[in-house]
């Protein structure tokens, strides 16, 4: 995902205020750990998730509240024309277990 550029701030004060109705979709859903990293120089957000079973935020799109997030964020974000952020997937490189 990618921040326009120079709402870092902003981007990180929306998620310290996370509503807590998302918090608890993404709960109840099986994810138990989400962090998200920024870097300064692109822009570009990383997102890592830990789950239970077969969870994933990116099957949550239809919900009212993840799209009502997306509209909250789609101003400091780039975005499809449905405000979910224009994301690649990454592809795995190496892995040390």
């Amino acid at each position: 995902m990618k921040l326009i550029p120079g709402f870092e701030e902003e981007y990180e004060r929306r998620h310290r205020e996370i509503w807590p109705e998302l918090v608890a979709l993404l709960k109840d859903t099986g994810i138990i750990d989400y962090q998200i990293y920024l870097d300064k120089e692109s822009s570009c957000l990383f997102a890592f998730q830990v789950t239970e079973g077969d969870a994933n935020s990116q099957e949550l799109g239809s919900t009212e509240i993840v799209q009502r997030w997306w509209k909250y964020m789609a101003d400091i974000m780039y975005t499809n024309p449905d405000n979910s952020p224009v994301s690649v997937e990454l592809t795995h490189v190496f892995s040390l277990k």
